[in-house]
Formats: structure tokens, C-alpha cells, sequence
């Protein structure tokens, strides 16, 4: 699995593994990254990028439209569908270490920007700190956070973006579908 050094426990006391869930969830052709918070939190949460060239080309099979990486990854029929891929990955974990939120971050994990290495490892630190009022958000009762940020492009172009982001509760889903159910 992973070093002793890479465990990290929840708030409970539940030692789980970052990477091993992380991997989890990349074997779905729609995620390209995860990263899986909960260390000193009540529960697990994930921070998902999607993987926009085929979650582009199953959105336009579908007929979605969209208009960039932005865009598709805000779309509620993308959620849906990284909710199935989470849920999928859930059910093969004990109940500890299962995701509770998630959320599907507005641009991909990038090297240049040093949240990855250049062997596209996730950089622990790095998101940890540079996605802190995120990360807050999703352990709050909000259901979205609110981005107002600068990107970068790799030409070396800027854009102001500005988005509301949704936190899908897992928790709060299944317990809808229950009700739904009865």
C-alpha cells in the first residue's frame, strides 16, 4: 500500500490511505485526479478533476453542451455521473474510509502551477494549502464555494475566473434516494 509516513487518521481515529483511495477513483476513465482529504476531519472528502477529453467526448455523444474545461465540469449530468464512479468506488471501501463529498475542481491539477510533480504525483502540501478555503468549504453545511481566482494558461495568457462550485454530500444524496425509494 502506501509508507506509514502517507497514512493519514480522521478526527475519529480511522487511519485511511490518501493515494490508495486516489487511485481508486483514477481507474475510472472520467476522473484524471483525486485528492482525498480527512486527515485530523470527521470524514473523507475528495477534490476530483475531471478527465476532459473523454468527459468531452461523452458530453457531446449526449448532446451537452459546453464551452471548456469550466464549463463541462460544472454541468449537473457530469456530476451525476462522477457520483456513480464515487459511489462504485465506495461500496469496494469500509465505511470509514468511504468519501461522504466531493466536489469537481474548476481546472486540472497542473505541474507548472506546482500542484503536481512532474510525474503527475499529487503534491499533498501544496493542495492542501493552496485550496484551504475550499477544502474549509467542503467541511462546512455549504453546498458550493464560491471561486474568484486568475488561471494561467500554459501560453501564458490570463483569465479571471469566477464560478460557484457544487459539493455533492454522498450522505445527503443517499439518504434523498431512500426517501425517493419509500
Amino acid at each position: 500500500i502506501d509508507r506509514i509516513s502517507d497514512l493519514a487518521e480522521t478526527s475519529n481515529g480511522d487511519k485511511f490511505s490518501p493515494q490508495f483511495i486516489e487511485n481508486k477513483l483514477k481507474f475510472s476513465p472520467f476522473i484524471a485526479e483525486a485528492v482525498v482529504q480527512g486527515d485530523g476531519r470527521p470524514y473523507l472528502s475528495a477534490i476530483i478533476c475531471i478527465r476532459f477529453e473523454i468527459v468531452a467526448k461523452w458530453a457531446e455523444q449526449r448532446n451537452i453542451a459546453f464551452t471548456n474545461y469550466i464549463n463541462l465540469s460544472a454541468q449537473d449530468t457530469i456530476y451525476e455521473m462522477v457520483q456513480r464512479e464515487v459511489e462504485t468506488v465506495n461500496k469496494t471501501l469500509p465505511s470509514a474510509q468511504q468519501i461522504r463529498k466531493f466536489l469537481l475542481l474548476y481546472k486540472q491539477l497542473d505541474a507548472d502551477d506546482g500542484e503536481l510533480t512532474r510525474t503527475r504525483k499529487v503534491r499533498r502540501g501544496v493542495i492542501k494549502e493552496k485550496y484551504a478555503d475550499i477544502i474549509d468549504t467542503i467541511y462546512s453545511d455549504l453546498d458550493s464555494v464560491h471561486i474568484d481566482t486568475v488561471i494561467t494558461f500554459q501560453d501564458g495568457n490570463k483569465s479571471r475566473v469566477q464560478t460557484d462550485v457544487r459539493i455533492v454530500d454522498l450522505a445527503a444524496a443517499s439518504s434523498n434516494t431512500v426517501k425517493e425509494a419509500v
